[in-house]
């Protein structure tokens, strides 16, 4: 007595999509990239006094718009976005500019913004995961 029903001669798991959906797949690439986000931010705040330090960013939304761009016009988007969602990359950058005489680009008031803005996206992101599993659980459970 499961969930799953076969169909076109391959086992589907309805319930188990809900774990592998281009959402779930979404939300975790975005946990993925706040908690890179968050680490950056720290780093940047930890080197605040270091002279000739740049402050570092890190950009995800860039890739994954051209990814899923890409995927969109091919054949089958489907799968493809599925997969150009999984294949996005999180990537560091340094800024160039410097706020600072001794060379240090970090404006720490700018950064501890950026970090509670941070917070609350993760905050959103985790809410609306946990809405899925809750809509998990109440699919199992009746």
């Amino acid at each position: 007595m499961g969930a799953c029903v076969e169909q076109d001669g391959r086992e589907e798991c309805p319930i188990m999509d809900c774990l592998n959906s281009n959402t779930m797949t979404m939300l975790q690439k975005s946990m993925d990239f706040l908690w890179s986000k968050q680490t950056c931010i720290m780093d940047n705040i930890a080197n605040a006094e270091t002279p000739n330090y740049k402050a570092k960013y890190v950009t995800f939304e860039e890739s994954l718009r051209d990814a899923i761009q890409a995927a969109a016009d091919g054949t089958n988007p489907g799968p493809a976005i599925r997969q150009a969602i999984q294949d996005s990359t999180i990537e560091l950058h340094e800024a160039e500019e410097s706020t600072r005489l001794d060379d240090n680009g970090v404006n720490v008031t700018d950064q501890m913004v950026e970090l509670v803005r941070e917070g609350y996206q993760m905050q959103y992101v985790l809410d609306a995961i946990n809405g899925g599993f809750s809509t998990l659980r109440t699919v199992i459970t009746g």
